[in-house]
């Protein structure tokens, strides 16, 4: 990306959407000028403008909390950032990984409701959120720190479990060990550095290419 390609407002800013690179979960919205813009394309870290403080700052200075940026994309009108990034710890001043934490507004469609899909990305950053933060006592946190010979056992201990559940005809057996299953192989993916959106993409074109 080229910075003389963005289009600042009259104050000589431009919003940025800093957005989890793995887990695609939106962390906040911020602003640069054009010479944060330029420190963040240098530095590999994201720099904003702080409009209440008048100045720049470089996120997780103090805190510890900076972020490596993996790409930067403009939108088509160029006034507006998408900033993807690999977060050293919590985006929010609150010290919560997101700034965006409090639902003003949730549907009730119950079609959206029953997208197992929404639940499935939650899953996964969860688990991405375990991985970085590595809270004590969590079986997930077991789970990466005996590392990916540890996960691809049980991975292969759950889909055994899932035949046997299936050949007993146990329905309630076979919920069970699918769901210890996709957990464990969520855990996989997040080892492997592979986001689930790449599964779901294949996924799709397999689905368009038989029509």
């Amino acid at each position: 990306m080229n910075v003389k390609d963005a289009k600042f407002d009259e104050k000589g800013l431009i919003p940025a959407i800093v957005q989890d690179a793995d887990t695609k979960e939106v962390l906040t919205l911020a602003y640069m000028n054009k010479e944060s813009l330029e420190l963040s394309i240098e530095k590999g870290e994201t720099w904003f403008f702080s409009r209440s403080r008048n100045e720049l700052w470089h996120k997780g200075a103090t805190s510890g909390n900076t972020q490596k940026i993996v790409e930067m994309k403009l939108d088509c009108d160029s006034d507006s950032l998408v900033v993807l990034v690999k977060p050293n710890g919590p985006a929010c001043h609150t010290g919560t990984t997101s700034c965006f934490t409090e639902s003003v507004y949730q549907t009730d469609d119950a079609d959206l409701e029953k997208a197992d899909v929404f639940f499935l990305t939650e899953l996964e950053a969860l688990i991405a959120e375990r991985k970085k933060s590595m809270p004590e006592g969590s079986y997930t946190t077991y789970l990466f720190d005996k590392g990916v010979d540890k996960i691809l056992k049980k991975v292969g201990e759950e889909a055994a479990e899932v035949i046997i559940a299936a050949k007993n005809r146990d329905h309630e057996e076979l919920s069970w060990e699918t769901a210890d299953l996709m957990y464990h192989l969520f855990v996989l993916l997040q080892e492997q550095e592979l986001p689930f959106e790449t599964v779901l993409s294949v996924l799709k074109e397999r689905h368009a290419s038989k029509g």
